[in-house]
């Protein structure tokens, strides 16, 4: 059964840091969100995201770790699905692959809707 979760963040809050153990995906719903690197002594900011964007799908696709650390620069809200669930609808045939690789890609957003 997929796990899925809402979760309220606080400003500051990190979410996922730089070289754990990827298991989770995550959508964000509200708020603004950093995206850092750290390379030897120096980290620097990859980029922002904000609502309707995802992060965590790179180390659950390698199989890996955080690549990068993610921080919320707000308070806000964020759709978290268990890692295996992630998987399995990637492994679905629902074209989910080929979305987030377009994401990648800056080709299309993610759709957020209320209701």
């Amino acid at each position: 059964m997929a796990e899925a979760s809402v979760l309220s963040v606080e400003g500051g809050q990190s979410i996922v840091r730089q070289g754990e153990p990827a298991d989770r995906f995550y959508v964000i719903v509200e708020g603004t969100y950093e995206v850092t690197q750290t390379a030897g002594d120096e980290t620097g900011v990859l980029r922002r995201m904000e609502r309707g964007e995802v992060f965590g799908e790179i180390g659950l696709l390698t199989d890996g770790r955080r690549t990068a650390t993610v921080t919320a620069l707000e308070p806000g809200t964020l759709l978290s699905l268990d890692g295996q669930a992630f998987l399995d609808l990637v492994g679905s045939g629902l074209g989910l692959t080929s979305r987030l690789l377009d994401l990648h890609r800056g080709q299309m957003p993610v759709p957020i809707t209320n209701g």
